[in-house]
């Protein structure tokens, strides 16, 4: 007797903690007025739930003038994970059922997405350096054309992926990454107008709870060839090296890496 094929995972789309329908699906197919959260779940919990919470309850406040409760934001999670298997990727995407183009006051509802889990790019990996600010910048909003525009400008001129320059000519943050910097001695992150992610949070917490020396500077270029390494990091992952943005070449870096994942493995992870 052949032994029976293994079950495929079952990874979901819901709203508000119930299988979305497709007229649902259909109404936001278009939507640019909504903002996200991303992570990875492994074994049923993940990293930094208290940074994705205060990220969707601050992003609703900001488009909406108003929030779901936190209860609520993780009793949908849990909805979410019951039916998944226990490693997976999740984004959590908030929106007003009022629609775009009114000024209608509206309860936000929750659309819930799984799917195969990820760890992100090997690395190391080369930025185009292109000019661009965000609107919004401290929102992880879902109207982000302009993003994937020039990731894909970046990749016909040769590069991995492209980081941002604004109009002063300070590096902020890549296309769907934080950047952060080696100085030999101190992690230094760009100061500018960001997106403060998740897991650059969860970093900067067990950094200072290591006793690793991290700062804000603006930086430029010309700043580039002083620094000892670089590295992007999101919600897959909490370093991969950047050897090259522009036309500067960057140290490997592997040390710093190493530094990044430790600091990451040392938060907890709780379940929703």
């Amino acid at each position: 007797m052949s032994a029976s094929a293994p079950s495929s995972p079952t990874f979901v789309v819901q709203r508000n903690g119930q299988p979305a329908p497709a007229e649902a699906l259909a109404s936001l197919a278009f939507a640019g007025h909504a903002h996200f959260t991303a992570m990875q779940v492994r074994g049923g919990r993940a990293r930094g739930l208290d940074l994705h919470l205060a990220r969707l309850r601050v992003a609703s406040q900001t488009l909406f003038g108003q929030a779901l409760p936190d209860d609520t934001i993780r009793a949908h999670l849990r909805a979410a994970l019951t039916v998944g298997p226990a490693d997976l990727s999740l984004a959590a995407t908030v929106y007003s059922p009022a629609g775009e183009f009114t000024v209608a006051d509206a309860v936000p509802e929750v659309l819930i997405r799984t799917g195969p889990p990820s760890n992100g790019p090997a690395g190391p990996l080369t930025l185009a350096a292109i000019a661009h600010e965000r609107f919004l910048p401290a929102v992880k909003h879902v109207g982000e054309g302009a993003k994937t525009q020039l990731l894909r400008q970046a990749a016909a001129q040769g590069f991995d992926d492209v980081a941002f320059l604004d109009r002063q000519g300070r590096l902020g943050e890549a296309s769907i990454w934080n950047l952060a910097f080696w100085d030999g001695k101190a992690v230094v992150w760009p100061e500018a107008d960001i997106l403060v992610g998740t897991t650059m949070g969860i970093v900067r917490r067990q950094l200072d709870r290591l006793g690793v020396a991290q700062r804000s500077q603006v930086l430029r270029r010309a700043d580039l060839p002083a620094l000892a390494g670089a590295v992007v990091m999101n919600s897959w992952t909490p370093g991969v090296a950047v050897h090259r943005i522009g036309d500067v070449a960057l140290p490997a870096g592997p040390a710093f890496v190493e530094l990044l994942h430790r600091a990451y493995e040392a938060e907890p992870s709780v379940s929703p």
